[in-house]
Parts: C-alpha cells; sequence; structure tokens
C-alpha cells in the first residue's frame, strides 16, 4: 500500500484557567514544539464560543482545520479541564493490517472518541492519585502562594499513558 494513515500529531491537556497542563508530539523528533503550543491556544476561543450552545455531551467535535494536513478535535471534561488532540492527516505510511476506511479521505469525529474517552480516564486516574493536587497546576494558586516553577502534570505514570494513546490510535481503532 502506498496510501497514507492519519495518526495523532499532538495531544494537549489545558486546564480549567487555559492553562497548558500537558503537551505530548508525536513523534517528538519531527514535530515544532513552539508551533503546537501556539495552535493549542489558538483553539481556547472555540471552546469559549461553543461552551454556551453543549447541552451534555463532552465532544466538541472538530475546532478547526489548520491546514490541508493537520486538524485539531477537543473534549471538555466536567471539570473544565480541556483535551485537544491534533490529527495529521498524512500521519504515516499505511501498512497490510491498516484497513482500507482507515486509508480514506476525512474523519468522522466518532474516530476519536475512543482517543477522548482514554484521555479521561487516564486525568481520572491521575486525580484518583492522593499524592498528586490539580490546585498545585492552576496558575492562580502558583502566584498566589508566589510560586516558582513550572504548572505542568509531571506523573510519569499519566506522561507514559498520554504517549501509548497517541502512538496506538488510528481510525477505526475501537479501544485504547
Amino acid at each position: 500500500m502506498t496510501g497514507r494513515v492519519p495518526s495523532v500529531a499532538c495531544i494537549g491537556i489545558i486546564g480549567k484557567h487555559n492553562n497548558p497542563l500537558h503537551i505530548s508530539l508525536f513523534p517528538p523528533e519531527e514535530r515544532a514544539p513552539l508551533e503546537f503550543q501556539f495552535l493549542l491556544s489558538s483553539c481556547l476561543d472555540i471552546f469559549e464560543a461553543r461552551l454556551p450552545h453543549k447541552t451534555v455531551d463532552q465532544d466538541f467535535g472538530l475546532l478547526q482545520a489548520v491546514d490541508e494536513r493537520l486538524a485539531m478535535y477537543g473534549w471538555l471534561t466536567n471539570t473544565g479541564v480541556k483535551f485537544v488532540v491534533v490529527v495529521d492527516m498524512e500521519g504515516r505510511a499505511a501498512t497490510a493490517l491498516d484497513s482500507k476506511a482507515s486509508t480514506a479521505v476525512g474523519l468522522r469525529d466518532a474516530d476519536l472518541k475512543p482517543a477522548f474517552r482514554a484521555l479521561q480516564t487516564a486525568y481520572i486516574m491521575l486525580l484518583r492519585n492522593p499524592f498528586y493536587s490539580p490546585d498545585e497546576h492552576s496558575p492562580l494558586t502558583a502566584n498566589a502562594e508566589q510560586r516558582v516553577g513550572s504548572t505542568q502534570i509531571t506523573s510519569r505514570k499519566f506522561i507514559q499513558e498520554v504517549k501509548r494513546i497517541g502512538d496506538m490510535w488510528a481510525p477505526g481503532v475501537l479501544n485504547l
């Protein structure tokens, strides 16, 4: 097969105060971190614009198509944390294991739901850790306490799970 299969280019976890909690690039050596930080920041206004019109569903679907290659999809948790997945439509070369459906042009919003559910499960597992305090990662708390340092998530287990989700996702995958 000579076709290309969409793959995850970036996964961003954005806090309820619009601060980046975690950014993973896939593959990291081929991506410019600053470019993806800018892209993740650019989608925050889209979340805010669509928020008053959302019902119960947490899936924001396609946030924006950056160009003919990159598309950004979003998901909002009950706590206001945002998950953003940037998909590279020409991500990797198709193999014999890839179905013809996954090499088709375009993605359905349902194709990313397993990735978002897996990200939400990983985030819930992080919150269940008694040594993790989400308030420590808030810029408001850090400023009030005059704490210097990163507000990023540093849990190795969470970072490994996000990497696994980004590496395993492909169109048509139902469970991650």
